[in-house]
């Protein structure tokens, strides 16, 4: 298993937009292998896209299970997802691996219905809500080539620059 390098904002590259899987092979779980090394690396995280380290498939990893006061399906591995249906709007703070010096205040669905296939290919479908529903609508964004900066409330104040807490 290997670290894989983050891209941070400005890279360019963070717009291109993900080509779906087309063959669930070996390559393919090397690289969600790696790919969950990364993720776990970062205390705190609770996902990471394929985008954010180069690699432009739709494949994204979300787990917020160690936040236990959110319902969740645990560790997931989403390729090609896809967001079939969405109730709600929700507006709330989100972060990201490549724009780590702030937060901003992003609206997103309340909750949402989810179809995806995991890394051996095998579809599954999922019924999210809360924040883990906006951690996967947050994930799906990059695979299309946009961060949170590009659905912030407001240029006025719903960004902030990000606080280090000294331990």
């Amino acid at each position: 298993m290997a670290l894989l390098n983050v891209l941070i904002y400005p890279d360019e590259r963070l717009k291109q937009i993900s080509q779906p899987v087309k063959e669930f092979s070996e390559d393919i779980k090397k690289f969600v292998r790696d790919l969950e090394e990364t993720f776990r690396s970062f205390p705190g995280c609770v996902g990471i896209a394929a985008p954010q380290v180069g690699r432009f498939e739709r494949i994204v990893l979300v787990d917020i299970s160690y936040k236990p006061q959110h319902v969740n399906h645990g560790f997931l591995v989403l390729i090609n997802p896809e967001i079939t249906s969405s109730e709600g709007a929700s507006l709330g703070r989100e972060g990201c691996l490549s724009v780590p010096d702030y937060t901003g205040k992003v609206e997103r669905a309340k909750s949402i219905t989810l179809e995806a296939c995991n890394e051996n290919g095998e579809e599954h479908q999922f019924r999210m809500s809360g924040y883990e529903a906006r951690a996967v609508q947050h994930e799906i964004d990059h695979l299309d080539g946009k961060l949170f900066l590009d659905r912030l409330v407001s240029r006025r104040n719903a960004l902030s620059k990000r606080i280090e807490l000294s331990t």
